[in-house]
């Protein structure tokens, strides 16, 4: 086996398609929001990445089989847009700094042979408590684009995220511009303690305006719901065992994954 391997189902002729990658990390707000994108456009998968940096396990699924961990690149057709979408999704990132310098390498070069220009990372930037409303961090490849995202309502805000982009998130955009791929990294703002699909949908905000797209957000709002009524239970239970709600200091929440 090869140390990073690609598997293709499809080669699809896709015009000037724009790249967004939603990996697991940090409140899993980038994967939430890849994937819902995904199911609501009803995008195709066409090739998987498994490789030995990945997690070296296997995942059972519901019905009882099991598979490998991967990643999994979709596509959407958009006859009446100019530009196609990638996406990028999985069940792991690269577990160590090699693995994520060398696959985050490998997915630019694959991308590139589809003539992707732009790039739109998602993830979550953890500051460690709960918020209801939250804001949409960005970083960027160039100063027009911070311009275009500001006009978006992203915040570019000195000093956050404190300790730069860890993963995928970050080194997709890094790595691009050695590719000529102009990049934006969307940043959820969230506690970091728990799936956070009211951060996922904040960015999924900016993004659609940017892509071009209409959604509904009917499922994201039923798994906030979901977040809302575990996280009131464990307040609960925090108060009936004595400890000040939230109290438990997580630590390098600020970062994305």
């Amino acid at each position: 086996m090869d140390d990073i391997h690609l598997k293709l189902f499809e080669k699809p002729q896709l015009r000037d398609p724009i790249f967004i990658e939603g990996l697991p990390g940090v409140g899993n707000v980038g994967k939430l929001a890849a994937e819902h994108l995904i199911d609501q456009l009803k995008a195709v998968k066409f090739a998987e990445i498994i490789s030995k940096y990945f997690p070296p396990q296997v995942l059972v699924k519901d019905d009882g089989l099991i598979k490998l961990v991967s990643n999994e690149f979709y596509y959407v057709k958009r006859p009446d847009n100019s530009n196609d979408i990638i996406f990028l999704v999985g069940d792991y990132q690269g577990i160590s700094p090699e693995g994520q310098y060398l696959l985050s390498d490998r997915v630019l070069s694959f991308i590139s042979e589809f003539g992707v220009r732009r790039i739109f990372t998602l993830g979550g930037y953890g500051i460690g408590k709960m918020i209801e409303k939250p804001r949409v961090l960005g970083a960027a490849t160039d100063l027009e684009l911070v311009e275009e995202m500001k006009a978006l309502g992203v915040v570019f805000s000195k000093g956050e995220p404190g300790s730069g982009i860890v993963g995928a998130s970050g080194l997709l955009l890094g790595l691009g511009m050695n590719y000529g791929m102009r990049s934006v990294c969307l940043m959820g703002e969230t506690s970091g303690y728990l799936a956070d699909p009211r951060a996922a949908e904040a960015v999924l905000n900016v993004l659609v305006k940017v892509v071009e797209v209409k959604i509904d957000y009917e499922a994201l709002r039923h798994k906030a719901q979901q977040i809302d009524q575990l996280t009131a239970r464990i307040r609960d239970l925090e108060t009936q065992q004595g400890a000040e709600p939230g109290s438990e200091r997580r630590e390098d929440l600020g970062y994305i994954g």
